[in-house]
This record gives C-alpha cells, sequence and structure tokens, in this order.
C-alpha cells in the first residue's frame, strides 16, 4: 500500500512523457483511482478543492498579466521599445545585444510569458541582429535567455502560481524575486560587455548611417512614447503591490488597463487585434486552469493515499539535511524541465514537496525563488529547453539548431552559478523587502 502514491506519480510522469494531454492525464488518473481506493465521496471532495481554486483571489491575477502581456507585444509596443534601445544603444559595440537584454527585462516585468516573449523578440531583433554581422550563436544566446526572465522578473505567472501551490503571499514573491532579477539582467549585460571587448567582431556597432536613418524617423516624441509610457506602465503595475496600495491581483487589474489604454495611445489597438488578444488569453487561461484543476484532483488523491506523509517519513528516517533534500529537488526540478512544462512541474512536482519543506522548517520565500531561476535554467538546457525550440521555429533558415545550443551555454553556466550563489546566500532575497517594510514603516 506505501508504494501505491509513487506508483501513480511516476504512471503520471511516464505517459505526459508519452504525450498524453497533462490535465486529461491527472484528472483521468486521479478519477481512476479514487475509484479503486475511496468511495464515491472522493467526488464529492473534488468538487469541493474545485470550488475552492474558483474562488482563489489571487488566481483572478494570472489571465490580467497574460492579457497585459500579449496587449503589449500584439500592439507593436514592444517592437517601437527595442528599436528605440537600438538607437540609444547603437554606437557602442554590444549595442543591440544590450537592447535585447534591457527590452527582454522590461517585457518580462510585463508579461511573464516566457514562449511568447522569446518569439517576439526572435521575430523582432534577430534577423536584425544578423544583418549587424552578430555571431548567431550571441544573437540567439541573448534573445533565449533575456526571452526566459519573465520566469523570475515580477510580476510572473510563474510566481503567481508558486505562490498559490506553496501558500505563501505571491506580493513577497514579487518583492523578494525583484533584485535577483535585476540581478541577471546586469550579469548578462556584463557577459555582453566583457564579449565585445574580447573579440567585437561577435558584436560590432551600428553603423552610422543606420543611426543617423534611425534619428531622422525618430523625434524626442517618439523615443518617450516608445520607452517611458511603458516604464510608467510597469512602474504603476509594481510600484502598487510593493507599496503596499494594491494586491498581486489588482495591480494586474491595472497592468491590463493600462495596456489597452497605451495601445489606444500609440495607435496600436484595433477591434480584431482585441479580439485575438481576448481569444489567445482565453486559450492559455483555460490551459492553466485545466492543468489545475486536474493536478489538484490528483493531490487529492495522493494525499489520501498518505502519500506525502510517506515522503516525509522516507526523508526523515534517511537523516537528510534540510539543505541536502533541497539540492536534490532543484536538481529534480531542473531535469524535470527538460521535458515538460512549467505549469506541469508547478502543479505536479511541487505541491508533492511542499509537505516535506514544512516539515524541515525551510523558508518557502527563498525555495519559490530559486525554483522560479531553476525553471528558467531548465528553459534553456539543450537539448530539450523549451525555450530553444521556441527560437527556433521562427529563426532564419541559416540559423543551425547547435548554434542556439552553444549560444545559450554561457547564460546557463551564468544562471546555475546565480543559483548557487542564492543557496549560500538567503538574505540576498530580502534586501529590497527589508528596505520596503522600513520605508513604509
Amino acid at each position: 500500500m506505501d508504494s501505491i502514491p509513487i506508483i501513480l506519480f511516476l504512471i503520471v510522469f511516464i505517459m505526459i512523457l508519452f504525450g498524453y494531454p497533462v490535465a486529461l492525464t491527472l484528472g483521468g488518473i486521479s478519477v481512476l483511482a479514487g475509484l479503486i481506493f475511496f468511495d464515491a465521496d472522493f467526488f464529492y471532495l473534488v468538487s469541493l478543492r474545485i470550488y475552492g481554486i474558483m474562488n482563489n483571489f489571487v488566481l483572478l491575477a494570472v489571465p490580467l498579466f497574460i492579457f497585459m502581456g500579449l496587449t503589449l507585444e500584439k500592439s507593436g509596443i514592444a517592437e517601437k521599445l527595442l528599436e528605440t534601445m537600438a538607437i540609444l544603444f547603437g554606437k557602442i559595440k554590444g549595442g543591440l545585444a544590450y537592447s535585447v537584454i534591457i527590452v527582454g527585462g522590461m517585457l518580462a516585468a510585463s508579461t511573464g510569458i516566457v514562449g511568447a516573449t522569446v518569439v517576439t523578440m526572435g521575430l523582432i531583433s534577430l534577423p536584425t541582429m544578423l544583418r549587424r554581422g552578430y555571431d548567431p550563436k550571441l544573437a540567439t544566446g541573448v534573445i533565449a535567455s533575456s526571452g526566459t526572465l519573465g520566469q523570475i522578473i515580477p510580476p510572473s505567472v510563474v510566481l503567481v502560481l508558486l505562490g498559490s501551490v506553496l501558500n505563501i503571499s505571491v506580493g513577497n514573491l514579487f518583492t523578494s524575486a525583484l533584485l535577483p532579477g535585476m540581478t541577471l539582467v546586469f550579469l548578462y549585460l556584463i557577459y555582453v560587455a566583457i564579449l565585445s571587448v574580447i573579440n567585437p567582431s561577435m558584436a560590432p556597432a551600428m553603423p552610422k548611417e543606420v543611426l543617423e536613418e534611425f534619428r531622422r524617423k525618430k523625434n524626442t516624441l517618439d523615443i518617450i512614447n516608445a520607452f517611458f509610457l511603458p516604464f510608467i506602465l510597469i512602474f504603476a503595475v509594481l510600484g502598487s503591490i510593493f507599496m503596499g496600495i494594491a494586491s498581486p491581483t489588482e495591480a494586474a487589474g491595472i497592468g491590463a488597463l493600462g495596456a489597452l489604454t497605451l495601445s489606444y495611445i500609440q495607435g496600436s489597438i484595433n477591434l480584431k487585434k482585441l479580439k485575438d488578444i481576448s481569444a489567445e488569453t482565453t486559450k492559455l487561461t483555460s490551459i492553466v486552469f485545466m492543468i489545475l484543476l486536474g493536478a489538484t484532483s490528483f493531490s487529492l488523491v495522493f494525499r489520501g493515499l498518505e502519500g506525502d506523509k510517506i515522503l516525509v517519513d522516507l526523508i526523515t528516517s534517511s537523516n537528510l539535511s534540510p539543505e541536502v533534500f533541497l539540492i536534490y529537488v532543484l536538481i529534480t526540478v531542473f531535469i524535470t524541465g527538460f521535458f515538460i512544462d512549467f505549469i506541469e512541474i508547478i502543479f505536479i512536482v511541487v505541491p508533492v514537496i511542499a509537505p516535506i519543506l514544512i516539515a524541515l522548517n525551510i523558508d518557502l520565500i527563498w525555495v519559490g525563488i530559486m525554483l522560479a531561476i531553476n525553471l528558467q535554467t531548465s528553459f534553456l538546457t539543450p537539448p530539450f529547453g523549451f525555450s530553444l525550440f521556441y527560437l527556433k521555429s521562427v529563426s532564419p533558415k541559416e540559423i543551425k539548431t547547435t548554434d542556439i545550443y552553444k549560444g545559450v551555454v554561457p547564460f546557463v553556466i551564468i544562471q546555475v552559478l546565480f543559483l548557487v550563489f542564492l543557496f549560500f546566500n538567503p538574505e540576498y532575497i530580502y534586501i529590497i523587502p527589508d528596505f520596503l517594510e522600513n520605508y513604509n514603516s
């Protein structure tokens, strides 16, 4: 009997690897297991769980943040932002790469949707970088890594879901994730700066005539519209959370309305685009919540069979220290990220380990931040990183898969080293929360 929960978990994982729909796999196995090991009352418990999810105010932030990000991307605001940054950094070697990294960070702070950001950045910036003589490996590495910053930089859908599953404050996760996210952007910039000095041919400056043509087409007002208005929107969303004015869900509503207003001001939104954005938001949100409902049902069965108790007893009897157990968790999530999406990992793996983390008295905010960075790293890691496939799907024919693989390796190393730093320096994530707490008091 003790092995049944573990067997169910392995069955789910294997079926997902074979390509069966995640939500239906989780829900189907849960129903079958409920019928076999419990009675009809099991379905009553499932309905209570589902009703609890429907009443979870925090999860309302998911569709609102998705809507906000898609509005900024499909309305062309992201493209204008990238063009403006290219003008500002075009004179210096590696300038285009700097602009891609910074815009990637800003898009991350307004979307939290990795796939959409990577595809958008790939379509907009990759052809330009190749035309300006950038090394394909550096260009693809910069785009793929910058596009995944949405995993850690708030407001992030990943952090919203992690907060819900770990039963911790999403607002605290946002404030704790801000400095690590900004640090990753800074480390990426340092890497490009060093590379452009060591090998300038990999990241040349833009030709003067190209910059002059840009400036003839763009006036000061265009630059203000393209750069500062999105920045104000990001500040309004994050600032309202950090200053305690709004909850993450309320801030998501501000962001969604602000993105629509911004698009209207710039004349880049119409009824057709709004319809497409709404349809895509509904699709992505439905996928997330279908998986969540299936995972909730599976979690109910798993705990009903005392699977969490078995794992806790197994860990405690093996005399693993909390630190060693956490290392095992991070390695497992890292490897699992090669094969399945972050949503599945959050809803399948995290609920299983959460009781153990609590039993071992491990700081869940700290764990949440490291899990988010870990998931971000697994998105980039060859050969199965999802971001690599997203980028390859929109890359020109001359870009080889090996170019993308080689390009992301330095950025993966940067992220792993930073993850190790956070593991040994957990207080780093509390610098901004402590400052805000002192400021608000």
